[in-house]
C-alpha cells in the first residue's frame, strides 16, 4: 500500500536537518484524507520538538497540484451511508483537519509550503498559515466551495478577512481563481519562484548557515527565497485581482447580499474573470452564499481559534443538510453539473442561516476547545 504522506530529512552543511513532507496522492491531486491529515499532524509535532530540525518543507507529489482540497467524495459517501447527527466521520475529519491547520498557523519553526499547481480548499488551509508560502507561475488557487454547497472553511473565515477591498467576500461568493500574482496581492503567498526551482530551494536550504539562534532562522529563509525569487525575472502572470480590485470593492460594498447578488446577476461584465466569477455565483448554492455572507460579518473580530471552532459547527451542520451532498454529487460523482439546491436566495431567511451556526456541543465539550 502506498504511503499517502512521504517524510524525509536532509542534512545541512553545518550539521542541522531540513524536514520534508510530501502529500503523496498524485492521482487525486493530493486531496486530503483523514489518514493524510493525521500522519502529517503527528510528524509536524515531532519535528517541532526536534532541536536538530531547523525548517520544514511541505509539498505535493507531481507537477499538477500541491493539494486540491479535502476528499469530499469520500466524505459524501460516509454521509449518505450513515446519516447521523453529528456525523462521526465528519466530526473526525474536520476536527483533525482544523487542528492541523491551527498547528501550521502557530508553528514555531520556518515552515515552507511549495504551492505549485492547484491549491484549493483544504490545500489552501495548509498553505495559508505557513510562515513562508511559495507560489509559482503554474499556481492556481481557489476556494470554490460555493459550487459544492459548502463554504470557505479551513480558517477561511479568518484569512479572507485579511484581504483588501472586500476581495475575501468576493472569493467566498464566486470561487474565482487566483494566479501567483493575485496570491501576492491577496496575502495568500509570500514569494513566487520559477516552476522548476524546487531543487534549487532544497540546495539553498542545505547550503545555508543556520547557526544556533532559532529566532534568526525565519529571516534566513526569507532571504534565501528572495534571492531565488530574483531569478524569476519578469515571469509573473498578469494579475486579474490588480486589474479588477476597485470593481470588486464596488460590487461587494453594497450593504446586503441581495444587492450584491443583483449586481452579480445583472451586470454585463466585459472582463472575462469577473464574468466567469458572476456565472459561478449564479450556479452556486444560495445557502452557501447566505451563510458565507453571515460568516464574514460574525468573524470580523474573532481569533483564529474562535473562527475554527465556529467553522467546525458550520461544517457539521452543512453535512447534515442536503446542499453539500448534492453539490458533490453533481460536480464530482455523477458529474452532470446540475445541482438541485434546497433553496433559492429569495427563500432564505435569517433563521435558516442562523441554524447553520448552532453548535451540537456545549462549550466545554467542543472538540476544538483546546485551541487557544
Amino acid at each position: 500500500m502506498q504511503d499517502v504522506v512521504l517524510f524525509d530529512e536532509l542534512t545541512t552543511g553545518d550539521g542541522h536537518r531540513i524536514a520534508i513532507a510530501t502529500l503523496n496522492a498524485e492521482k487525486s491531486l493530493n486531496a486530503l484524507t483523514l489518514d493524510m491529515i493525521q500522519l502529517l499532524d503527528a510528524r509536524l509535532t515531532i519535528w517541532e520538538r526536534d532541536e536538530g530540525i531547523v525548517a520544514v518543507v511541505l509539498r505535493g507529489a507531481g507537477e499538477r497540484a500541491f493539494c486540491a482540497g479535502g476528499d469530499v467524495r469520500g466524505l459524501r459517501e460516509k454521509l449518505v451511508s450513515e446519516p447521523h447527527y453529528p456525523n462521526p466521520h465528519a466530526v473526525a475529519f474536520f476536527t483533525e483537519e482544523y487542528t492541523l491547520d491551527y498547528r501550521i498557523h502557530r508553528y514555531k519553526k520556518p515552515l515552507i509550503v511549495w504551492g505549485g499547481g492547484i491549491v484549493m480548499g483544504g490545500g489552501l488551509g495548509l498553505m495559508a498559515g505557513a510562515s513562508h508560502r511559495v507560489a509559482t507561475p503554474a499556481t492556481r488557487i481557489a476556494m470554490p466551495e460555493i459550487t459544492i454547497g459548502l463554504y470557505p472553511d479551513v480558517g477561511g473565515s479568518w484569512f479572507l478577512q485579511r484581504m483588501p477591498a472586500h476581495l475575501g467576500l468576493f472569493l467566498a461568493l464566486t470561487g474565482a481563481p487566483l494566479n501567483a500574482h493575485d496570491a501576492l496581492i491577496a496575502n495568500l503567498a509570500d514569494h513566487v519562484l520559477a516552476t522548476d526551482a524546487y531543487p534549487a530551494l532544497l540546495e539553498a536550504l542545505q547550503a545555508a548557515n543556520w547557526g544556533d539562534d532559532a529566532h534568526a532562522r525565519p529571516a534566513l529563509v526569507s532571504a534565501l527565497l528572495n534571492q531565488l525569487e530574483g531569478q524569476l525575472g519578469d515571469a509573473l502572470p498578469a494579475s486579474n485581482v490588480e486589474r479588477n480590485l476597485l470593481a470588486v470593492h464596488r460590487l461587494m460594498n453594497r450593504g446586503d447580499l441581495a444587492a450584491v447578488a443583483a449586481a452579480l446577476n445583472e451586470t454585463a461584465f466585459e472582463d472575462p474573470w469577473l464574468a466567469d466569477a458572476a456565472k459561478s455565483f449564479r450556479h452556486g448554492s444560495p445557502t452557501s452564499a447566505a451563510v458565507s455572507w453571515e460568516i464574514l460579518n460574525r468573524s470580523k473580530h474573532m481569533s483564529l481559534a474562535e473562527a475554527l471552532r465556529m467553522e467546525l459547527a458550520l461544517s457539521i451542520n452543512f453535512c447534515a443538510r442536503s446542499d453539500f451532498p448534492e453539490g458533490v454529487r453533481a460536480l464530482l460523482v455523477d458529474k452532470d453539473r446540475n445541482p438541485r439546491w434546497s433553496r433559492q436566495l429569495s427563500d432564505i431567511d435569517q433563521a435558516w442561516v442562523d441554524g447553520h451556526f448552532e453548535s451540537p456541543w456545549r462549550e466545554a465539550d467542543h472538540p476544538l476547545a483546546g485551541l487557544k
